[in-house]
């Protein structure tokens, strides 16, 4: 049925008989060949006001059928016709339907076609570029950790004030406690991925993310290259890009690029075989944890 198309009275009060003689809606709208939804309507408005009367709607009703909107909506993506009176002598053939042009163009017009006729049946082509996702997004930085002490509480989470050459150093949370005492993070040289967008951790603001190379039992924070200074820009051969001001979580951009971050067999830190590396100084290494993912 139609969506233009509406109940007559008969049907309506055949609709509510069936209802009183203990039909289901599933029952009724096999029996009538009607949808489940008008079914319901259809008894729903009688329990409230006990009419089945169709009550006007408003706005203007179709002049068209929906078998033939249908049609249109065919004609309208597969002829790329050059005029609005092209596409109505068209619709008109495969249809059957005597129309005006005024009424195919509104019609066009609910459904959402804009803009030229000829262009209808054309794939749109995003004006934005999507961004490529891999490792140069990600705005991996060298650190230098102030202060390191044992969240209270826990027993497995460190918080860490950390210089990456900012003003202020940036506050982290991290899971190591059980894996590093605490002496050995003071003043310690470490690998921050910067760009994460900051969440609340046991109520401390989460700014950054160490990263470490990482097993199921074992975990190794990255060191640096000698030389390397806190705010030095770690990058990747063969990934020039430009990282994020902030990683948006809809976009999952470290969730679809962490996989390919692993320790190779020297234990150098790699993005799909490419070294972190921070320019003029050498590369980013575990101390024993080789062939290992990153995270």
């Amino acid at each position: 049925m139609g969506r233009s198309e509406e109940l007559s009275e008969f049907q309506r009060g055949t609709v509510v008989g069936c209802y009183l003689c203990k039909k289901s809606v599933r029952e009724i709208s096999a029996m009538l060949n009607l949808p489940r939804s008008t079914v319901s309507a259809v008894i729903l408005k009688w329990k409230r006001g006990g009419i089945t009367t169709a009550l006007p709607r408003s706005g203007r009703p179709h002049k068209l059928k929906e078998e033939d909107r249908q049609v249109l909506e065919r004609v309208a993506l597969e002829k790329c016709l050059p005029s609005i009176k092209a596409l109505t002598a068209e619709f008109q053939s495969a249809s059957g339907a005597s129309v005006s042009s005024t009424t195919v163009r509104r019609e066009l017009h609910e459904m959402g076609f804009r803009g030229r006729v000829s262009s209808y049946g054309k794939p749109k082509v995003s004006k934005v570029a999507k961004k490529q996702v891999d490792v140069s997004r990600l705005d991996l930085r060298i650190g230098r950790v102030v202060t390191a002490q044992q969240l209270p509480d826990t027993d497995r989470l460190f918080v860490e004030q950390i210089d990456v050459g900012e003003a202020f150093p940036r506050t982290v949370v991290s899971e190591l406690s059980q894996h590093i005492p605490v002496e050995q993070m003071q003043n310690r040289m470490v690998v921050l991925l910067c760009n994460e967008r900051p969440v609340e951790t046991r109520g401390i603001v989460n700014q950054a993310m160490l990263m470490c190379a990482s097993s199921q039992d074992k975990l190794e924070i990255l060191d640096p290259p000698n030389g390397a200074i806190p705010g030095d820009r770690v990058t990747f051969q063969g990934f020039p890009g430009e990282p994020d001001k902030e990683l948006n979580p809809k976009q999952k951009v470290w969730e679809q690029v962490q996989p390919d971050l692993r320790t190779d067999g020297q234990c150098v830190a790699t993005y799909k075989g490419a070294a972190f590396e921070v320019a003029g100084k050498g590369v980013c290494k575990a101390q024993t944890m080789s062939d290992c993912e990153i995270k």
